[in-house]
């Protein structure tokens, strides 16, 4: 039986690059995106390849939606995998918008998947470097599990939280806040995942050079690009390579992590901010 691949936000820049790669390895790819006009020149794309193909416009906030999608890649052969990139910046909507996509999209899409795919298949999250950001106080954890069970109050309890900013500020927070869950979720579920041979991980890419990345060129993602070890955007076809080795049967034994491919955005932040606290003690005493 041939394998199939979901993947969402499968016309985006990350998403397209993951295709071809999976496509390499002869998988039927399902592409999954909200923009139709996208999936077209995704699908022409794939055609030039050789790329076996299927493509379904589907809005994860949706959850009957992401269930026929489901339901459709099933159809197609032996569901391997999901590859869920699909998420919105903070620059593309409000605080609501941002978080109803990234987290609550996350849920439908993982839990679509659980209920549907057999013993060894993947479920490969994308969350964010801003995911590692966030001071822990900041973070209402606690709240996280209500999006598996009442989405609606989960929405309440995270838009409230991100009142501790100006209101211009909140779709940042709800960026951070969002794949702060996405990777919650993929570490929180594992266990679960595991009782029916399934693995679920996360991956957070740093400033990736895609349509969507450069939408934070000026704030955000982009602002920190000269502060990585490795001082340029990361490719499309990088996050992709490591995309498709979380989802194979390489990665067999890894799950409920998160991998952070930032180019040592994160790790440059941490030591700066050490230093920085050891020069200031040093000054007062």
């Amino acid at each position: 039986m041939q394998k199939v691949t979901v993947i969402t936000g499968g016309a985006g820049g990350m998403g397209l690059a993951t295709a071809k790669l999976v496509g390499r390895d002869h998988h039927v790819v399902v592409l999954a995106d909200v923009r139709q006009d996208r999936l077209d020149r995704a699908a022409a794309t794939l055609d030039a390849l050789g790329i076996a193909h299927t493509e379904v416009n589907c809005d994860v906030t949706d959850r009957q939606a992401v269930t026929e999608l489901f339901r459709i890649a099933s159809g197609l052969g032996q569901l391997a995998s999901v590859i869920h990139t699909a998420g919105v910046s903070p620059s593309m909507g409000d605080a609501e918008y941002v978080m109803r996509t990234n987290a609550i999209g996350t849920v439908n899409v993982n839990e679509a998947f659980f209920a549907v795919a057999g013993e060894g298949a993947a479920a490969v999250n994308v969350a964010s470097m801003a995911a590692h950001m966030l001071p822990d106080e900041m973070v209402p954890t606690a709240k996280f599990p209500l999006a598996l069970k009442d989405p609606d109050t989960f929405l309440s309890e995270m838009l409230a939280a991100c009142e501790i900013v100006p209101p211009e500020a909140r779709s940042g927070i709800a960026y951070a806040l969002s794949k702060t869950f996405v990777r919650w979720y993929s570490s929180a579920q594992a266990e679960r995942f595991t009782g029916r041979g399934l693995r679920v991980v996360s991956v957070s890419p740093g400033s990736t050079d895609t349509e969507m990345g450069r939408l934070e060129e000026n704030a955000g993602a982009g602002a920190v690009v000269a502060d990585a070890a490795v001082p340029r955007w990361g490719t499309p076809e990088e996050m992709a390579e490591l995309l498709v080795f979380c989802a194979s049967p390489k990665a067999g034994y890894l799950t409920g992590t998160d991998i952070l491919n930032d180019g040592g955005v994160i790790a440059s932040m941490r030591e700066r901010a050490r230093l920085a606290a050891e020069a200031a003690q040093t000054g007062s005493g």
